[in-house]
């Protein structure tokens, strides 16, 4: 995947009512799934509370992050950015060391409320196996991001347990809109479900398998789901909703990503699928067969035996939503909804 825009540098390259009633029907069974993946809950955020914006991953510009900041602080948040936040280091933000004390210290931060990433981009896995969680155990707080951030929130999960939100990040996209700040208020500062709902018009929409899941949901981003060296974060997956969405990959790199996960046994177990947003990629190495991205997604999702909702605005593409993720989920094909615990607690 590739969220910098520098035309040839892809991150392939680089790595190598209802809804509560649906997530109450849920945490009945969540017991034994808590217990083996061990998830919490951070605390709603609310006026006055800190959010510290680090950049783990690619550089940013000043503008892009005081449109974020902007929308946080008229909710009546605090911000702060971390030293190297707005570093540019090649197609990283700063050096290895300083993305990984700056991330360091969002998470030991003693009074912040939650941890807010600055960009995606790429980088996160270069430091990742180098940051000490424990600071969360003492200090609980929210991982907010989403793309190369998906590293983060499979160490957060495996290490702590804390659940978290796949987002828009600080730097504030042009894909993302009124609705999609919203959905960012409402998942960081209120404990209600969130309810997405399968958009007709969203180019997933066709990928579908019948059915009913409950589970755990984890997931984010394929690529980064893929370069997981020898599953080292990966949550457990059995009874678990597997979230997937991906931007500037082939066709065919898709396809191998997800025969890799199958080969690997990661499906198996699995109770169901959402699939958000694949963004076009623009220079499709094979074109024989001319296989469309959902056919591509059939054919390595469709006979799996489980159900599978795509159509879901969550990933790269315009107008997204927010998700927590390692949260209890409902997803449903007929309805085309995925219900889903809030990642905070009141």
């Amino acid at each position: 995947m590739r969220q910098d825009p520098r035309p040839l540098l892809s991150r392939r390259t680089l790595i190598g009512g209802i809804a509560a009633g649906a997530v109450a029907a849920a945490a009945q069974s969540a017991p034994a799934r808590a217990e083996k993946n061990k998830t919490r809950k951070p605390s709603k955020l609310v006026p006055g509370d800190l959010v510290v914006v680090p950049a783990p991953g690619g550089p940013t510009t000043a503008a892009a992050v005081a449109r974020g900041i902007a929308i946080l602080e008229g909710w009546g948040l605090r911000v702060e950015l971390t030293e190297h936040a707005l570093d540019t280091y090649g197609w990283l933000s700063a050096p290895d060391a300083d993305r990984l004390a700056d991330l360091q210290y969002a998470l030991d931060h003693s009074e912040a409320k939650a941890v807010m990433t600055a960009r995606g981009g790429y980088g996160t896995t270069r430091i990742i196996d180098e940051v000490d969680f424990d600071g969360l155990e003492d200090h609980p707080k929210l991982i907010v991001g989403y793309s190369d951030i998906t590293a983060l929130h499979l160490a957060v999960h495996h290490h702590t347990g804390l659940s978290s939100l796949h987002s828009p990040m600080v730097a504030w996209s042009s894909n993302n809109t009124a609705a999609t700040a919203e959905s960012l208020r409402t998942a960081l500062m209120t404990a209600d479900p969130v309810v997405l709902q399968r958009d007709p018009l969203e180019p997933t929409a066709a990928v579908e398998v019948p059915g009913t899941a409950t589970g755990l949901l984890y997931g984010g981003n394929l690529s980064l789901l893929d370069a997981e060296p020898d599953d080292n974060h990966l949550p457990d997956l059995e009874d678990a909703i597997l979230f997937i969405e991906d931007t500037d990959e082939s066709r065919y790199k898709i396809d191998g990503m997800l025969t890799r996960f199958t080969r690997a046994g990661h499906f198996d177990g699995l109770a169901g699928i959402a699939v958000g947003q694949f963004t076009p990629y623009e220079h499709d190495e094979y074109t024989e067969g001319e296989w469309t991205m959902n056919e591509v997604l059939m054919d390595r999702l469709g006979g799996l035996g489980i159900p599978v909702l795509g159509g879901l605005k969550v990933g790269h593409g315009l107008d997204p939503r927010v998700m927590p993720l390692g949260s209890e989920a409902v997803l449903d094909t007929d309805a085309g909804t995925l219900t889903i615990e809030a990642a905070v607690a009141d």
